[in-house]
């Protein structure tokens, strides 16, 4: 190999881990932007609101819904008792 050929293959390679580094920073900013963690926090949540209130086959867990819904409930009751009391 001569020295024209080495000096063409490291500017080659330069060229191409530059645009790898560039790629690379481009999908860093797109992950880190925060309009995008936040639609990935929100599909999580989502995703974790569904298992808790779904069975596997889909169906709806109504025994887990009913009781949140009486948590909702008692906790909606203490405040407005509360705010009737300050009355």
């Amino acid at each position: 190999m001569s020295q024209h050929q080495s000096i063409a293959a490291l500017e080659a390679e330069v060229v191409a881990r530059r645009e790898r580094l560039a790629r690379t920073v481009d999908q860093l900013v797109v992950t880190a932007s925060p309009k995008n963690i936040v639609r990935r926090q929100v599909e999580a949540a989502k995703a974790a609101l569904d298992a808790a209130t779904r069975t596997p086959d889909g169906r709806l867990r109504t025994d887990r819904v009913a009781a949140a819904g009486a948590v909702v409930a008692v906790l909606g009751g203490l405040l407005a008792y509360r705010a009737w009391q300050r009355r």
